[in-house]
């Protein structure tokens, strides 16, 4: 009797070493696929970082010319005093 219950209980840790190893290798394939993904996702992202590069100087100059027109219009829309005579 001892004996059979000791076989059956190396079947039973077997069987779940087995279905552990194939869930694990399961994962590992999942975080494969999605290690292969976030690479190409960091190659898009990268061209793309440097297709737009020289947009950023071009920003800083449209700013600049920008704040020099609100300057303007804060100029021209302050109420003016009449000059006394």
């Amino acid at each position: 009797m001892n004996t059979a219950l000791i076989v059956l209980t190396l079947v039973e840790v077997a069987i779940v070493v087995v279905v552990l190893a194939v869930y694990l290798i399961a994962i590992a394939g999942t975080l494969r696929r999605v290690s292969a993904t976030l690479g190409l996702i960091t190659f898009g992202v990268r061209a793309i970082e440097k297709q737009t590069e020289p947009i950023g100087p071009t920003v800083r100059d449209i700013n600049g010319a920008l704040e020099q027109v609100a300057a303007a219009l804060d100029e021209v829309s302050r109420p003016r005093t009449p000059a006394s005579g």
